[in-house]
């Protein structure tokens, strides 16, 4: 069964909310870290990018970006725009985003549920981003961003979250970007702890790198200290949300060159698959997908997974199977520099643009893959292919640190 562990967050003055809130690491660049934390500088950047605060052209991976890292974390968690709770505590995290709410639990998970696969994964991950967190993680000695976990529903736990909501919060605002952000600590922190241990899985939604960086972190930490499963380090931050309440959308691909040129792909790809010309840009349904190619908007009919594997029969999948391999050579989309990755909430203009700017000769707009297929993967013990789930709405980092 799941533990889920109650902490003392370091956590921001509410009037200074605003202030430290932030976008996560990895939805954008050192470029777009530095001009969004400009004249901010109590933003939570300045700990989750800190070569921000380096010259440019600054190595990201370099020993003073990690130095400095921990060298800003330190500077605001003793300032005035930071307290830390007195208490270990839990807490409940609603997100709003075009009126549709997510809310679940944000407390701490343990690595030892990672390692033995309570806690579910379903991509691989990269050791270069798992080195680069991992060296955050030590240090800095904090866990500075959350995981988003899912699981499936529990009406005991469901409950215990609505009595809390029932109360005034800790934090209600919105950020930038039009999201509604609403925190309340738990009252009653170890029963809702109890009644979460009946959960039996809990399933990776968003973070996999920050789930492997810490427990690389905490096997490091028993190398060099003899920490034990009972120690902080053992444990790692996470937003929790019941799968009811998660929302996936589409993660589009865009093919940068084809190699013969549009007209040859298309007629290429007529030959294996069924199209339909003068089609939407949002696939009809599931094993659909629609192709933008040179001003035209196509419909895919994807064919059947002919093979016996639960991640085979997605579509992101089979389009990889029946047209990115084949066609394009494409065998691998995580290392192949033909294919980049447009996430759902950009919409499909952004794939238009691209095409039209001459920045890619072919998009594709994907169906969702759906939270019962996610799950039905993870389950089965296989993993996704890349770049198959695009989460929405993006938890804000800074709001609820985990010092260890």
């Amino acid at each position: 069964m799941a533990v889920l562990h109650p902490f003392r967050a370091l956590r921001p003055a509410p009037e200074h909310v605003h202030e430290v809130a932030c976008v996560p690491y990895d939805v954008i660049d050192t470029s777009e870290a530095r001009a969004l934390a400009e004249g901010k500088p109590r933003s939570f950047l300045h700990v989750i990018r800190p070569e921000i605060d380096l010259p440019e052209g600054t190595d990201e991976h370099a020993d003073e970006v990690y130095r400095m890292g921990a060298d800003n974390l330190r500077k605001l968690a003793a300032s005035e725009a930071s307290i830390q709770e007195d208490e270990p505590s839990l807490y409940v995290y609603r997100l709003i985003r075009n009126g549709r709410p997510q809310t679940g639990i944000f407390g701490c998970v343990a690595v030892a549920d990672y390692d033995d696969d309570t806690i579910l994964k379903h991509e691989l991950t990269r050791p270069v981003k798992e080195d680069d967190r991992t060296r955050h993680i030590l240090t800095q000695q904090a866990h500075a961003e959350p995981v988003m976990l899912a699981y499936r529903d529990d009406s005991d736990v469901a409950a215990r979250i609505d009595r809390t909501t029932a109360q005034g919060p800790l934090y209600d605002f919105t950020a930038d970007d039009g999201v509604q952000h609403t925190i309340w600590r738990v009252g009653d922190a170890q029963g809702l702890a109890d009644a979460f241990g009946h959960v039996p899985t809990l399933y990776v939604a968003d973070g996999h790198h920050r789930c492997k960086a810490a427990s690389r972190a905490y096997h490091a930490e028993v190398e060099r200290s003899d920490a034990t499963p009972t120690d902080e380090v053992a444990f790692f931050p996470a937003a929790l949300f019941p799968m009811s309440n998660m929302d996936i959308l589409p993660y589009n691909r865009v093919v940068k060159n084809l190699p013969d040129g549009p007209d040859a792909f298309l007629s290429a790809l007529r030959e294996r698959v069924e199209v339909t010309e003068n089609a939407e840009a949002t696939p009809q349904g599931p094993g659909y997908v629609s192709l933008y190619l040179d001003g035209t908007w196509y419909s895919i009919e994807l064919p059947e997974s002919t093979t016996s594997g639960v991640s085979d029969r997605l579509d992101v999948a089979r389009l990889s199977r029946f047209v990115l391999e084949p066609l394009l050579g494409i065998k691998d989309p995580r290392t192949d520099p033909n294919i980049d990755f447009v996430g759902g909430v950009r919409g499909t203009d952004a794939l238009v643009d691209r095409v039209d700017s001459g920045r890619a000769q072919a998009a594709f707009s994907m169906h969702p893959t759906s939270m019962e297929e996610l799950l039905a993967v993870s389950d089965a013990g296989e993993l996704m292919p890349p770049k198959s789930t695009w989460f929405e709405p993006k938890l804000r980092s800074g709001l609820l640190v985990h010092l260890f």
